[in-house]
């Protein structure tokens, strides 16, 4: 049974395709230079003989040396120590070789090593080995022929050969930088929908289930003195047991939208189950803000229900900012903010509001500045909306 062939990714193919590209283009340097001394095998067969092991030497050597190069780029890796200098011993074995030989082969072989070892090397990530491994090359190439104008053609051809290898390779780990930020952008995609939705759960549930809670107290109550109430009152609690399975579903499904005069109403019916005295004041609140505003009395009453012994609660905005107060401070009201009003305060960051709480004289407020410039939803807010 054959193996499932496994598929390559582009930044893979464009990895495979530019490390080739860089061996295919050693060999065939190489190559030019051996056929250009073809003239040597007539003259000095044994020079040419020399000249051909040296090539297949340096491509086999910088092969092996320009993949542990290549294979340090991403992540910045500590350059390849072993490959570099097997790489320039060979080449300094092979510089011995040539300058034994003839004039013309001479500069054949030099040629030879010059170029085998530029291929190899030059994509290391370090600017201070480059320009060590250019000085000794060109020195080299000086002092076997003794030739300024080879000087300077070994220093030219170098830097332009240099520049390809280093510039493919640092295209390379663009191209794989890129994909590893697209994947770091698919995570937080991910990452941001489960806060979203863990958010919204917190919301939904927390509300309806601190209605079921105390509309159940009230029934229990109300069937111990046998009120007939009772019974109305748990179909209340059936009723908002309804109303929070469909919400959950409205989640699931990504349809849920927040609505301000839906947060309200029920925010009151609440609290005056519980008890509670309700003033709304929010009539001046600009349209576009009404979502978020929302998303602030949905945690201030769930806050209030949980953590407080509350007789009075008011809602109110004036002068950009709208605050939940209540007057029966709880233990965890006193003691900071909960994770569900930090996570209020992640959710409206992204839109230029500032969330806050302050306890004075007995009284909880928990407030959001709202100004007038309300910015557009980044990724994050609408992840989180």
């Amino acid at each position: 049974m054959k193996s499932p062939r496994v598929r390559r990714t582009q930044v893979e193919w464009v990895d495979l395709y530019t490390r080739q590209t860089l061996l295919w283009l050693m060999w065939l340097t190489l190559g030019f230079i051996l056929v250009g001394a073809a003239p040597v095998a007539e003259a000095n067969p044994p020079a040419m003989l020399t000249l051909v092991v040296i090539a297949l030497v340096l491509g086999v050597t910088g092969t092996y040396a320009q993949r542990a190069v290549a294979d340090a780029w991403p992540g910045a890796q500590p350059t390849p120590g072993r490959p570099v200098l097997v790489m320039l011993g060979v080449a300094a074995a092979c510089t011995a070789a040539a300058a034994v030989l003839p004039a013309d082969p001479r500069l054949a072989g030099l040629s030879l090593v010059w170029i085998g070892t530029v291929y190899a090397l030059a994509g290391l990530r370090d600017r201070r080995h480059l320009v060590a491994l250019l000085v000794v090359l060109s020195a080299g190439a000086y002092v076997a022929t003794g030739s300024p104008g080879t000087l300077a053609l070994s220093v030219g051809a170098g830097l332009f050969l240099g520049f390809t290898v280093h510039i493919s390779l640092w295209m390379l780990d663009v191209v794989r930088r890129l994909d590893r930020s697209r994947d770091t952008e698919a995570a937080l995609a991910v990452a941001e929908e489960r806060l979203r939705f863990s958010r919204d759960v917190h919301d939904v549930l927390g509300r309806h289930l601190s209605t079921i809670a105390v509309r159940a107290e009230l029934a229990a109550a109300l069937a111990r003195r046998g009120d007939p109430s009772a019974a109305d009152t748990m179909l209340e609690v059936r009723t908002t047991a309804h109303d929070a399975l469909r919400e959950a579903r409205e989640l699931a499904r990504g349809y849920r939208a927040s609505s301000l005069e839906r947060e309200l109403e029920g925010a009151s019916s609440l609290l005056a189950a519980a008890g509670i005295e309700t003033v709304v004041s929010v009539a001046d609140l600009p349209a576009r803000w009404h979502e978020p505003a929302a998303w602030v009395v949905r945690e201030a009453v769930t806050n209030v229900l949980r953590h407080s012994a509350a007789t009075k609660v008011e809602i109110a905005w004036r002068d950009g900012v709208l605050s939940v107060a209540n007057d029966g401070s709880g233990e965890q009201q006193r003691s900071g903010n909960g994770l569900g009003i930090v996570g209020l305060g992640e959710r409206l960051a992204p839109l230029g509001s500032v969330v806050s709480t302050t306890l004075r004289d007995g009284r909880w407020t928990l407030a959001a500045t709202m100004p007038d410039d309300l910015r557009a939803p980044t990724v994050a807010a609408k992840a989180h909306a």
